[in-house]
C-alpha cells in the first residue's frame, strides 16, 4: 500500500457494491486499499471477501463498530435509501469522509436535513455517487455545447420505458424497493439519474408540472410519471419516465436536445451532433462503467488534493427536488416553482467535472472515437 492511499471501509456489500463500485475500485488500487467492511448479513459479507480478496477477520456485523476504528480515513456507504442520512451522520461524528450512494434523503425534508449535516462538518468531504455527473458521454456532450455546437437550446425531450419486475440477481430483486419506504418509488431511486443529466446539459429547472399514473404491482410508487419543464434559461422539455409490469418492446429512449444551430441525441453510450448542411457527427466513448471510477477519481483528488467535488449533497438535492415536486404537481394539479435552496437556480447549474490529471476531458487522445456521415 502506498502513503498516499485512502484507506477506506465499506458499509454494505450488495449488489451495487459488487456491480459498480468494486470494478471501479479494482482500477484504482494505488488510490484506495479496503481497511474494513460491514454488512448484516454474513453470506454478503463472505461473498464481498472471496471477491474482494479481503480478510473476514476485518468484518463488522454493525457498521458502527467499523466506524469506530481508527485506522480507517474514508468509507463508502452503499445502502438501502432510507439509510444514506443516518448512516453518513454517524460517520461524519466519528471523523470519516464519506462516498455515498444516492440519492441525499427520502424526501424534501430529508434532503435539507442533510445539506444543513454537512455544513456542520466543512473538514470532511462528502461526495454523493451520482455517476451520472460523472458519466463521460455526458461530460463529452456538456463540453460540446459549451463550445456552441447546438447554438442557443431552446428545447429538451426524453422519455424512457423500460419493465421494472424482480428479476433474480438483478437491482429490481432488492426486496426494499418492492416496499420502499420514500417517496416515488423508482423515479427516485432511477429518475434521479435522469434529471441528473438533464441539469448537467440543460441547467436547472425553475417550474415543473406532473402527471402520473400506475401500471405496475410489483413495485411501490407510480409506475409512469410524465414532466413538462421550464429551464432557467428559457429553455422548455418534458421528461417521461415509464416502468411498467408488461415486457415492452426495444425502442430509443435518447434525450434530444433541440437549439438553434444544431441537435444532439444523447445516449448513455453514443451521442450524435446534426447540423444543417454538415454530416452528422457520431461520438463514443470508451467508458464502461458508468461514472463510478470517476466518482472515485473526484473522491480521492478531494481528499488528497483539495480538488471541489462535484457530486455534492445540494446538487444531489437538486436532481431530487425535480422528481418530488413533480409529483407534487400531479398530486395537487398544480405548477411548481423549484425552491432556490440551498443556493441560487442557475442557467449552468453544474460545473463540468475533468480530472486533475486530465487536460481537458480524458486521458487518453483516443479515447473518444468521431463517425460523419
Amino acid at each position: 500500500m502506498q502513503d498516499h492511499a485512502i484507506r477506506l471501509g465499506v458499509i454494505g456489500t450488495g449488489l451495487a457494491v459488487e456491480r459498480l463500485h468494486w470494478p471501479a475500485l479494482q482500477r484504482l488500487k494505488h488510490e484506495y486499499t479496503i481497511t474494513a467492511f460491514a454488512n448484516h448479513s454474513r453470506p454478503k459479507a463472505e461473498h464481498f471477501a472471496n471477491y474482494a480478496g479481503v480478510s473476514m477477520d476485518d468484518y463488522a456485523e454493525d457498521y458502527r463498530d467499523l466506524l469506530g476504528r481508527s485506522d480507517l480515513d474514508a468509507v463508502l456507504i452503499s445502502l438501502p435509501i432510507p439509510m444514506n442520512y443516518p448512516v453518513t451522520k454517524a460517520a461524519l461524528e466519528a471523523g470519516k469522509h464519506v462516498i455515498c450512494e444516492k440519492p441525499a434523503g427520502i424526501d424534501d425534508a430529508e434532503g435539507r436535513k442533510f445539506i444543513e449535516l454537512i455544513e456542520t462538518f466543512q473538514d470532511l468531504i462528502v461526495l454523493i455517487t451520482e455517476n451520472s455527473f460523472y458519466q463521460d458521454t455526458a461530460r463529452l456532450a456538456r463540453s460540446l455545447i459549451d463550445k456552441g455546437a447546438l447554438g442557443r437550446l431552446h428545447l429538451a425531450s426524453w422519455r424512457t420505458v423500460s419493465q421494472l419486475v424482480p428479476k433474480a440477481g438483478e437491482f429490481s430483486s432488492t426486496p426494499w424497493r418492492h416496499d420502499p419506504g420514500y417517496e416515488g418509488g423508482p423515479h427516485l431511486d432511477a429518475g434521479v439519474h435522469h434529471t441528473a443529466i438533464i441539469r448537467l446539459l440543460c441547467g436547472d429547472v425553475s417550474h415543473v408540472s406532473g402527471v402520473t399514473q400506475d401500471a405496475n404491482t410489483t413495485h411501490g410508487g407510480p409506475s409512469d410519471l410524465s414532466l413538462n419543464l421550464k429551464f432557467v434559461s428559457g429553455a422548455v422539455g418534458n421528461y417521461t419516465a415509464g416502468y411498467p409490469e408488461l415486457a415492452v418492446p426495444k425502442e430509443p429512449n435518447d434525450l434530444r436536445l433541440y437549439g438553434t444551430e444544431g441537435v444532439m441525441s444523447f445516449g448513455y453510450r453514443q451521442l450524435t451532433v446534426s447540423r444543417p448542411e454538415e454530416p452528422d457527427a457520431v461520438y463514443r466513448t470508451g467508458q464502461v462503467d458508468g461514472g463510478h471510477f470517476n466518482a472515485f477519481v473526484n473522491f480521492f483528488e478531494a481528499i488528497r488534493l483539495g480538488e471541489p467535488v462535484v457530486g455534492t449533497v445540494a446538487q444531489t438535492f437538486r436532481n431530487m427536488q425535480i422528481v418530488l415536486d413533480g409529483l407534487e404537481s400531479a398530486r395537487r394539479g398544480v405548477v411548481r416553482a423549484i425552491d432556490p435552496y440551498p443556493s441560487e437556480l442557475s442557467a449552468t447549474a453544474l460545473p463540468l467535472w475533468s480530472p486533475v490529471r486530465s487536460d481537458p476531458l480524458f486521458d487518453n487522445p483516443d479515447y473518444v472515437t468521431v463517425e460523419h456521415g
